[in-house]
């Protein structure tokens, strides 16, 4: 009996003991780049975080969310009218809808620490296009001059989220016009100063 009381006072204590803090992703500072493939080769393009959090346990990723302005999305790969041509085509309802759905969303549902400092099994919410697909990833977070980097790459179906525009597993004999359905993200978050 002493012992059972002398461990939950000790849990008591550490558990007292650990603190969380919610950091603000700096959006102007963090970023997020794509690559999408065809048959024919593939494009590139970044788009804005316009808001997000980060939480932290005694220094550990224990959580957080990110938005992302749909509307912002661009195409670094081609210049003039086919930069402008598909940047109009992945705002349009064959992809994005980004005047019905100007937000995308991602929110960390679960972290493991993969064994090393900084290095995360993350899995989490994402929603576009009002669809919402449960995804993991690695990502590695880095502490510097008082802010916090977490950078991550991961693959996306975009039909999951019912973005099926010339996508070869929806539609028949589309040939050199097909469009893969996987795209790649690049995310990089950098919060503001920790408090």
């Amino acid at each position: 009996m002493l012992k059972s009381i002398l461990f939950l006072s000790t849990f008591a204590l550490v558990t007292a003991a650990a603190t969380t803090v919610s950091v603000a992703v700096d959006p102007a500072a963090s970023e997020i780049s794509w690559k999408a493939y065809k048959v024919t080769g593939n494009h590139t393009g970044t788009i804005d975080i316009s808001a997000g959090r980060l939480e932290f346990t005694d220094t550990l990723l224990t959580g957080g969310s990110f938005t992302i302005a749909m509307p912002s999305i661009t195409v670094t790969d081609l210049e003039g009218n086919g930069k402008a041509k598909l940047e109009g085509h992945l705002k349009s309802d064959d992809f994005f809808g980004v005047e019905s759905h100007p937000e995308a969303t991602f929110v960390i549902t679960n972290v493991n620490s993969r064994g090393l400092p900084g290095d995360y099994r993350i899995t989490g919410d994402v929603t576009i296009k009002g669809h919402t697909k449960s995804i993991r990833f690695n990502a590695k977070v880095t502490q510097k001059d008082g802010l916090y980097v977490a950078k991550a790459d991961l693959t996306l179906d975009r039909t999951d989220f019912d973005v099926r525009y010339g996508s070869g597993s929806f539609i028949d004999n589309l040939g050199d016009k097909t469009i893969y359905d996987e795209f790649e993200l690049s995310v990089t978050l950098v919060t503001e100063p920790a408090s």
